[in-house]
């Protein structure tokens, strides 16, 4: 046998020797990776972090774990497994959330579509006195507008928002209380869309992403705050003047002779005695579509 030989014996023990510390070592690094240390808090509370293994080649010996915390801090630690998936719950892709509009420095008119078509909105509701029937009157000729509500109306009446989404309706933030939002600080523009913004979302389950502003007052700061709540800016077009009670025949003459392609109506459901508008809505409406226009909602 040579000298640089060993016995068959010698090299198994050898081998198993070895196998048993790599073993040992890589148990270490695991429990070393997994196990928090606690480290104190600019206010001074405790909290586990992850203890960070000595780097390759560094000096000294590998960083050994701290004793275990007694008293309370000892029920704050996490269990390993929960401990564990952290990580992995931290780093899930968050919610898809739609981009936010630009934000604009004058609201939309216009809408653009394809043909004659136009859009019919109505401002101030819900009222149960007036929506319903307006609701009724849409359905019956298949046809889908937008519903700029005020909050402190819709929140008696979440139902018929809910009766608005499920016709295939927008509905609109048309602010809290109807204030001329220029004469507000951005504190109370914020707190006026921002609650009727949160109320329709609860009622509908998605939030608005159109608004417009009562009596058609736009500053700059409604326009960024708008854009910040994720909602685009729509005027009008044609304003049937409904809410001066002039009249069924005048309201349903206004609409006639203002219609045209991308034409946005304005009406009204709410804020005073609007049976007229209900009249008249059941005149117009059937003229139009007899005229070859397309009533339709805007998209997002």
């Amino acid at each position: 046998m040579k000298n640089d030989e060993l016995p068959t014996g010698r090299r198994m023990v050898l081998r198993i020797a070895a196998v048993l510390g790599a073993t040992t070592t890589v148990g270490l690094f695991a429990s070393d990776r997994f196990a928090p240390d606690r480290t104190p808090t600019p206010s001074g509370p405790t909290t586990a972090r992850p203890a960070r293994p000595t780097p390759a080649g560094g000096p000294g010996r590998a960083a050994t774990a701290p004793p275990a915390a007694a008293g309370p801090q000892a029920a704050a630690r996490l269990a390993p497994s929960s401990y564990r998936l952290q990580p992995m719950t931290a780093e899930s892709p968050p919610r898809y959330r739609r981009a936010l509009p630009p934000v604009r420095q004058r609201p939309l008119l216009r809408v653009s579509g394809i043909g004659r078509t136009m859009v019919l909105s109505f401002d101030d509701g819900p009222d149960p006195r007036y929506t319903p029937a307006i609701l009724r009157t849409l359905r019956a000729h298949g046809v889908r507008a937008m519903f700029f509500v005020c909050g402190g109306m819709a929140a008696s009446r979440p139902d018929l928002l809910r009766e608005m989404t499920a016709d295939g309706h927008v509905v609109g933030n048309h602010s809290w209380s109807h204030p001329n939002v220029t004469k507000l600080a951005p504190s109370g523009i914020r707190d006026e869309l921002g609650r009727t913004s949160d109320l329709i979302e609860r009622s509908t389950g998605a939030p608005p992403l159109w608004y417009r502003a009562p009596y058609g007052a736009w500053n700059r700061h409604s326009f960024e705050i708008g854009a910040e709540l994720g909602m685009e800016p729509l005027a009008w077009t044609v304003d049937t003047l409904d809410w001066t009670e002039p009249g069924t025949s005048a309201i349903v003459r206004r609409v006639m002779d203002g219609a045209a392609p991308g034409v946005v109506v304005l009406s009204h459901d709410a804020g005073g005695n609007r049976s007229q508008s209900v009249a008249a809505l059941k005149d117009y409406l059937p003229r139009l579509l007899d005229a070859g226009y397309h009533l339709t909602v805007p998209r997002r």
